[in-house]
């Protein structure tokens, strides 16, 4: 692997904690619940708000998550854990490029369909919400998404902390962030995803921080 290309993958792993972050802002504030509370819900998702966090959040956050894959991935085949690493950069590079036609829904689709109710055609609204953000393909694309995600997470999470002079303790927080966060936020959709976004946060920059210094280390040795 040349050196142009390792470089470029120690400065991209710093997308990792960006990536983090992006996502512990996109779970500061929680959407009520439209199956109960559809008139709540319209009003919430038609706020400049909402639509300017999924934007900048959710889908450009989205680009962090990818290089962060891909960059993590590339160093941990460089330190010898090829199939983890290898799986580790798939799963998440392919997470990411999926979870971007969901955040899109959310981001264009659900504003729409809350102006429609707040403009009185009440049950129309609800016939577009569960045809176009709960129908079948949407609900299957989300499954594949998170599965990815969650696997992304794990499998990175392992393969860091199965390195040598590496804080294993980092790599376990990263790899049980990644499930407390998709599906454990995902279903109870409150504090929990706050909480495993600042613990993916600060999992992803002691990990970075770690692979710098090993990384300076061998530098000045060599």
């Amino acid at each position: 692997m040349s050196d142009q290309i390792l470089r470029l993958a120690r400065l991209g792993v710093w997308a990792l904690p960006i990536y983090a972050a992006t996502l512990f802002a996109g779970t500061i504030t929680h959407q009520p619940p439209p199956q109960t509370q559809l008139a709540d819900w319209s009003r919430y998702v038609t706020t400049n708000e909402f639509l300017i966090g999924h934007i900048v959040f959710s889908i450009f956050g989205s680009i962090f998550g990818a290089i962060g894959a891909v960059a993590l991935g590339t160093l941990l085949i460089e330190r010898g854990s090829v199939k983890l690493g290898l799986a580790g950069l798939l799963s998440g590079l392919s997470a990411n490029v999926i979870g971007t036609s969901i955040f899109g829904i959310a981001a264009f689709a659900q504003p729409a369909i809350g102006r429609l109710y707040l403009s009185g055609q009440t049950q129309t609204a609800r016939d577009v919400y569960y045809d176009a953000a709960q129908g079948t393909p949407m609900v299957v694309v989300a499954l594949v998404f998170i599965v990815l995600l969650v696997a992304s997470f794990i499998v990175f999470g392992v393969a860091f902390a199965r390195l040598e002079l590496m804080p294993r303790w980092a790599g376990i927080g990263y790899a049980v962030s990644g499930p407390l966060f998709a599906v454990i936020g995902f279903a109870l959709d409150n504090w929990i995803q706050s909480v495993a976004a600042i613990l993916m946060t600060a999992s992803a920059v002691w990990m970075v921080i770690a692979l710098r210094r090993f990384e300076y280390r061998r530098t000045s040795q060599g």
